[in-house]
């Protein structure tokens, strides 16, 4: 609808790295090669604390 304000709906959704290998069933260098390209590409973002390994994906929605 014309003049109608747009709304922005962002969210981050943090996954640690281990629970993306178990859920995946990919192996360290098969998961590692998907996500090293999708940090490529500026999809996702890859960071650690202490032991731990996150990724990070942010997802914007327009709606109206």
């Amino acid at each position: 609808h014309s003049g109608s304000p747009h709304r922005h709906l962002g969210l981050i959704f943090f996954l640690l790295y281990d629970s993306l290998k178990r859920n995946s069933g990919l192996k360290d260098k098969e998961l590692g090669a998907a996500l090293g390209w999708l940090a490529r590409e500026d999809k996702i973002e890859i960071h650690q604390e202490e032991d731990e390994l996150y990724v990070s994906l942010g997802v914007n929605v327009y709606i109206g």
